[in-house]
């Protein structure tokens, strides 16, 4: 956990309380809605189709447990009891009257959790690896650079009104869990020939109405210099970025229409104005914020203590285990995935009565800590291996056991038209259909990795260019019809999904789901081989011609 200090502290306070002169003045009719939009915008809330939105940071998903249950608070208190977590480590509360938004901030603020620029024309939430500082592998924890960064980018004047909106995510794995290909700037953590600490950059990914999957720009900035390059990106992006037209506003387009050979030029020659400057990081800058970066104190554990072996005479518990527990970079211990996908549920919502309990087995198994991923799931990061069998009996009790972590009904989906006033289609009862649908774990596993993304417009916020299987709903003739891709991935190795062909009607999406999945089924080599492999051999044709063969 990052322990934030007193500067960090005072500019939240101070936010919390322009935000509530701002709402105050909104109330009063002194500023316009117009007026009002880009100072709520800026502090993370949404007029959207029912009630104001409010969109609260996660930083780099990690979360104490003090923050959970404040988070549960104002679920509980101000909202109608529970919250949403998003693709972007945020949380969302959908029913929050703008009269109580200051006093839901300033609870907030109590426990350092703010809403700065989760929303309007600046730099959002840097997001990373849900796993990070425990991974196996990983080159050293990318948390300590999304602080950095952070730092660095909150309320800089330079950038805090951009062309459009702008997400940077890190990972520092081989595995990229940070879907760090589909961000406007992804950073991958890598050593040089020296073993000096440095970034592979890339820029230009996005999604939306017309996706990108990032290219390198540049192989290695060094560490020291990642501020700097982050900001000539950001600098080139502001003076040449389209702010005419909002749907050829972000750096994707930017980047597309110049190229990247020219674009790098353009970055490479304003960085070296800048780069010597201030913006160089001093060793002792780093091992600052590293050093206010605290682990537990692991003990010396067994691989299989007894509990553990035990309890493997479960098939119940079994299941769990071997789907929601990983591999942990520390001896006896392990990383557990809490899905929010429950048979029939919307994807990536809690209950505040879930967010206390979680609260509470973190600070028992997981020493006080909690992870927000982007897939809309949870974990606990520093679960003691002789603790797995007590945690999964508790989390069961709390309805947060479903053993589905990276299966077919671990879905993502944005909150579609239920909620949202940009949407065009509804995504949380296709969600809630398929997951009926698939809910036996037998089918589940014997399909094996496949994910389901679902966006209810072409914002792309349930990132559907890049599910196993995506879902875009979208309005034709007054009536919801929804597309099918196949073949999007979001990890390393990063791909758009593919059109099957027309789109179908709401009533008959999950017909069409389980029409690809027996072609699936019937047409894979073997049963280790993955929908996505089945897809890359054999393309998208087969299954195109048995969704569309009685249609």
């Amino acid at each position: 956990m990052y322990a934030y200090d007193e500067i960090d502290r005072t500019l939240v306070n101070e936010r919390v309380s322009e935000f509530r002169d701002q709402v105050k003045r909104r109330l009063s009719g002194e500023l316009t809605e117009d007026e009002f939009k880009i100072l709520r915008l800026q502090n993370g809330v949404y007029l959207q189709l029912h009630a104001y939105m409010f969109r609260v940071a996660i930083p780099y998903g990690t979360l104490a447990t003090n923050q959970l249950r404040a988070l549960a608070h104002v679920a509980r208190k101000y909202d109608r009891g529970y919250g949403h977590f998003t693709t972007r480590q945020n949380i969302q509360f959908n029913w929050i009257k703008l009269a109580e938004l200051p006093d839901a901030l300033e609870d907030l603020a109590k426990v350092g959790i703010h809403a700065m620029q989760t929303s309007g024309n600046n730099m959002r939430n840097v997001t990373s690896d849900q796993w990070a500082g425990v991974a196996p592998g990983e080159i050293e924890d990318p948390r300590i650079w999304s602080e950095l960064i952070r730092q660095h980018t909150t309320l800089h004047p330079e950038f805090s009104f951009l062309p459009r909106k702008f997400k940077i995510a890190i990972t520092a794995s081989d595995h990229d869990r940070a879907a760090i290909k589909i961000h406007d700037i992804g950073l991958r953590l890598i050593k040089n020939e020296k073993g000096e600490t440095g970034f592979e950059v890339l820029v230009g990914g996005g999604l939306g109405r017309t996706p990108f999957i990032a290219k390198t720009i540049k192989h290695f900035v060094h560490g020291r210099d990642i501020l700097s390059y982050i900001e000539a990106i950001l600098r080139v992006y502001n003076q040449y970025g389209r702010r005419d037209n909002i749907y050829k506003a972000r750096i994707k387009i930017l980047v597309h229409e110049l190229g990247i050979e020219k674009f790098s030029r353009e970055v490479e020659a304003e960085w070296q104005h800048i780069r010597n400057s201030s913006l160089q990081i001093d060793d002792e800058v780093i091992e600052d914020i590293r050093s206010r970066f605290t682990y537990p104190a692991y003990e010396k554990l067994p691989h299989m203590p007894d509990e553990l072996r035990q309890a493997a005479a479960d098939p119940d518990f079994e299941a769990w285990r071997k789907n929601s527990v990983a591999p942990h970079k520390v001896p006896g211990y392990s990383i557990v995935t809490i899905s929010l996908k429950p048979t029939g549920g919307p994807p990536g919502d809690a209950t505040a009565e879930q967010m206390d309990a979680l609260a509470d087995l973190a600070d028992k198994f997981s020493f006080g800590e909690i992870r927000v991923g982007h897939e809309q799931n949870l974990a606990l990061p520093h679960v003691a291996k002789r603790d797995l069998p007590a945690l999964w009996k508790a989390l069961d009790k709390l309805g947060l056991a479903t053993p589905n972590v990276n299966l077919i009904t671990d879905i993502i989906a944005c909150p579609g038209l239920d909620y949202c006033s940009l949407a065009n289609a509804r995504s949380i009862p296709i969600a809630q259909e398929l997951t009926r649908r698939f809910a036996n774990h037998e089918l589940a596993n014997l399909i094996g990795r496949l994910h389901i993304n679902i966006s209810g417009c072409i914002n792309a916020c349930g990132h559907h260019h890049v599910g196993h299987i995506g879902i875009l709903g979208v309005e034709k003739n007054g009536e919801e019809v929804y597309q099918i891709t196949i073949g999007g991935r979001a990890d390393e190795n990063a791909a758009l999904g593919t059109l099957i062909g027309p789109g179908v009607k709401f009533d008959e999406v999950a017909d069409v789901i389980e029409d690809i999945v027996e072609a699936y089924l019937a047409l894979r080599e073997r049963p280790e081989e993955l929908f996505m492999d089945t897809v890359k051999r054999l393309g998208v044709e087969p299954f195109k011609e048995r969704v569309y063969a009685t249609r």
